[in-house]
Parts: C-alpha cells; sequence; structure tokens
C-alpha cells in the first residue's frame, strides 16, 4: 500500500486580510523590511512583544538567510510572542539585497511567525508558500 508523503497544505485566506498586505514597501534594507513588515503585524494586534518577535527572525537570519530565489524572501521565525501562527506580506518592487540564494534582490516578503510549541503548523505553512510562490505566481503577483 503506498502512503502520500505529501504535506498537508493550509489555506492562506486562514491567515491573510487585506490589513496585513503592503503592496509598497518603504525600507531598503533586510533589517528595516523586516521591522516594515513586523510592524504590519503589530499594528494588527498580532504580537505581544515586537522586540522579542524581531530577535527571533533576527537570530533565523543570523542562522541562515531566508531571501529565496525568484525574488522571494520568507522570514520567519518561532516566538512566544503569538498564540497562533501569524503572517504579513510585502512587496517591494525596485527590490532589496536579502542575501538570496540566487544573489538576486528579494521583492516579495512573507514573514511569518510561530508559537515555539507549534512546529508542525510552522512546516505546513512553510510548505504552501512555496507551493503557491512559484516564479510565475511571483510575476503576477508583482506585475
Amino acid at each position: 500500500m503506498a502512503t502520500n508523503n505529501k504535506p498537508t497544505l493550509l489555506d492562506l485566506k486562514d491567515f491573510l486580510a487585506p490589513s496585513l498586505i503592503n503592496p509598497s514597501l518603504q525600507a531598503n534594507e533586510k533589517s528595516a523590511i523586516i521591522d516594515e513588515l513586523l510592524g504590519i503585524l503589530d499594528q494588527n494586534g498580532l504580537l505581544s512583544d515586537t522586540t522579542a518577535a524581531r530577535e527571533a527572525v533576527l537570530a533565523r537570519e543570523k542562522s541562515m538567510s531566508t531571501g529565496m530565489q525568484s525574488g522571494i524572501a520568507l522570514p520567519h521565525g518561532k516566538t512566544d510572542t503569538v498564540t497562533r501562527l501569524v503572517c504579513a506580506i510585502g512587496i517591494k518592487k525596485e527590490g532589496v539585497d536579502f542575501d538570496s540564494i540566487d544573489g538576486e534582490p528579494s521583492k516579495l516578503f512573507v514573514i511569518m511567525l510561530s508559537p515555539k510549541d507549534a512546529p508542525e503548523t510552522h512546516l505546513k505553512f512553510m510548505a504552501t508558500i512555496s507551493r503557491v510562490l512559484t516564479e510565475n505566481n511571483v510575476s503576477r503577483v508583482l506585475a
């Protein structure tokens, strides 16, 4: 009997609302982009401690950059400053150096924070984002 090893995907609309999307980020460097995205989460009442959330994301960045390829960056972290998985999306059409694997500037940013005790949801969200953000879909979003 064959088993299906594909991860269960999440429905992104359970995590996103228009107030969590900024189509014109102002920041021009990595840590400022992270701060701007954390600001979106904070303005929506999703963080209990913005400083601790920032530390979690920057610690993850220090261990390995979350700049992917095709203009995507997925800054994320696990922290007790959230009670459930939260995310925000930002776009910077000019791009920002995010130490991406392909060396290209990142233009589409998805920040995600999850509680330390929810590793399965964290992994499912990352799998969902990876499946949704194909190069073609990123191009469509940026257009």
